[in-house]
């Protein structure tokens, strides 16, 4: 119960809790202070099975920690401490506030050690993360956020409805760990599907991108990194080897590429990239070997350090430009130099370029789905990839950094550096995407099993640089035909938008329509009649009863009156004699006897 106490989650909970009384003198030191405690109180948590609690007739674990907990919190961890220092100028408390608890319902639910904690942790991030979009104050942020909201609560709902089969199939046994994946049963599936929904998986996905392009500048730096990779963790510790997710895995890796390509918003391209690059790690999960664990694991770990940075640079313009479509920007490299820099460290990184810590994390998923036989899996993923460095390693520095500028005079003026805690976070993001990419063993003792993979083979490395090399060849020569367009690319976020229209709709005509005839049918035919009855037995009740029961009372005082007149007159003489005889009979009586 005591280990309870030290749960990282609590440290960013009460430091969140008390944010607002710090003076403003230390606002600055406590927002950088809570952060590296939380991540100290990760890397110094010792494995075991820590906080257990027992409530009603719940055995609640909050503190698993093993290998596979170990490397998920340690990044969530380290994301933490970077993504408050790139907001860290900003001056709205709540905002920190829900990044915090955000971040702390990913961490308890990674250490989640029964369903029913992880439910608790799965729900916190949903409804703290939604503020990170709102607070961005648009109109469009407050209807993405709403969305947001409904699409993850449906998932809750389904996550519970498992959890609660689950528990009665089990006679009550809760603990989190992995399911049969040969034989799944409905209590599983709808497990999954509330999984697969925070991963988004597609069709059950265009959340993502509606959501996190309408975030705040540092709002979407959080978002990008915890809830799909939360839900990746969650596949992996329930699901390893569930082989529909393969196939939906491959599917994710070329949707989000699709779109991310026809993309007009740069952070909108990001998102949806988020979908392809989380495809490789639920293709790992779904084969399930040592080697693709291994892989989704530290694919997990790269891409929220190089997305995380991705979404840094894209924000850092939107932040002092005021603008993210590409049809809105140009030629920023004379403004924002370093910025794009950054930026073009995370495209290569993402884009899996030897060096750069993508190489090795996704070269170890494609590695997996070839060793595992499956041959379809390895050559859809790298055309994945292939397509990843045409849209986020060539479109996003070159249509927002060189191009043609479509800069109005008021963004070319605003444009330039951010503020040195933005530049700081994204420098040290920069270094450890190169780092990763360069000394593996940092990486590799983390990951759940050991590792015997090598990457810089010349073969993989020549096959990757001819790969990444013919791809830039293309753009540049397709660059015409690539130019952004100010247009929408309709994804499957239509139907429930216009689901949504269409209940309101609904609701305002034909409903309502049919509520007043009803309404209507039942004033004209039940309540005048009633009231015309009411109105014909109150005049009964007043001309008819009333008169009787009045007449009656009247004949009953008439005849009262004339009997106490009568007492007054001769009746009262009468009866008089009448007693006197009495009383002389009786007493004649008496004395003859």
């Amino acid at each position: 119960m005591s280990d309870l106490w030290f749960h990282p989650s609590l440290v960013l909970l009460a430091g969140g809790l008390l944010l607002p009384l710090v003076p403003a003198a230390a606002k600055k030191a406590w927002l950088l202070a809570i952060p590296l405690l939380t991540f100290a109180s990760i890397v110094l948590l010792p494995q075991g099975t820590h906080g257990v609690v027992s409530f009603l007739q719940f055995t609640l674990v909050f503190g698993r920690v093993d290998a596979l907990s170990n490397v998920f919190a340690y990044i969530m961890g380290l994301m933490a401490v970077i993504g408050s220092l790139y907001g860290l100028h900003v001056k709205r408390d709540v905002e920190h506030m829900a990044a915090w608890t955000y971040v702390a319902g990913s961490i308890g639910a990674i250490y989640a050690g029964d369903l029913l904690t992880l439910f608790l942790f799965w729900e916190l991030m949903a409804f703290s993360s939604v503020f990170l979009i709102w607070f961005r104050g648009r109109e469009e942020s407050l209807g993405a956020g709403f969305r947001y909201l409904l699409v993850h609560v449906a998932g809750g709902v389904s996550l519970l409805a498992g959890i609660i089969l689950h528990y009665h199939a089990t006679n009550g046994d809760l603990t989190f760990g992995l399911f049969d994946v040969e034989h799944p049963t409905l209590a599983a599936w709808l497990i999954v599907i509330g999984f697969v929904l925070n991963a988004a998986v597609p069709p059950l996905h265009a959340w993502l991108p509606d959501a996190y392009g309408e975030a705040t500048f540092n709002g979407s730096v959080f978002l990008c990194a915890f809830t799909t990779k939360t839900a990746v963790y969650a596949l992996i510790r329930g699901f390893a080897g569930l082989d529909i997710l393969v196939v939906l895995g491959v599917i994710m890796a070329l949707y989000g590429v699709v779109y991310a390509v026809l993309e007009n918003d740069s952070r909108r391209l990001l998102a949806y990239h988020i979908i392809s690059q989380v495809g490789y790690m639920v293709a790992g999960v779904g084969l399930g070997t040592t080697l693709a664990i291994n892989g989704a694991c530290a694919h997990a770990f790269a891409h929220i350090l190089y997305k995380g940075l991705l979404f840094m640079g894209c924000g850092s313009v939107l932040h002092m430009t005021g603008k993210s479509k590409f049809t809105d920007l140009g030629g920023l490299y004379q403004k924002m130099p370093w910025t794009f820099l950054f930026t073009l460290i995370g495209g290569l990184s993402i884009s899996a370029f030897p060096l750069f810590s993508g190489f090795v994390s996704k070269s170890m998923i494609v590695q997996a789905g070839f060793e595992d036989h499956k041959l379809w899996v390895g050559f859809l993923l790298l055309l994945a990839s292939a397509g990843t460095f045409l849209h986020t390693g060539l479109k996003v520095p070159y249509f927002i950094w060189f191009g043609k500028n479509h800069c109005s005079k008021e963004t070319w003026e605003r444009a330039a550096e951010p503020p040195w805690n933005m530049m700081t976070a994204m420098a040290v993001t920069s270094f450890l995407c190169i780092f990763i990419g360069c000394y593996t063993p940092y990486l590799y003792r983390m990951l759940p099993y050991p590792v015997e993979f090598e990457p810089y083979t010349a073969y993989h490395v020549s096959e990757t640089l001819q790969i990444l090399l013919f791809t830039g060849l293309g753009f540049f020569l397709l660059i015409k035909k690539l130019e952004p367009e100010a247009k929408i690319s309709l994804d499957l976020d239509w139907p429930y938008r216009m689901g949504g229209r269409a209940f309101l709709w609904l609701a305002r005509k034909p409903v309502q329509a049919l509520d007043n005839a009803v309404g209507e049918i039942h004033r004209a035919g039940g309540l005048i009649p009633l009231m015309r009855s009411a109105n014909l037995v109150n005049v009964f009740d007043n001309r008819v009863i009333d008169g009787v029961v009045d007449g009656f009372a009247g004949s009953f005082r008439t005849l009262g009156s004339r009997l106490r007149g009568a007492q007054r007159g001769p009746l009262q003489q009468n009866l008089a004699l009448a007693l006197g005889a009495a009383a002389l009979l009786i007493v004649a009586l008496v004395f003859l006897n």
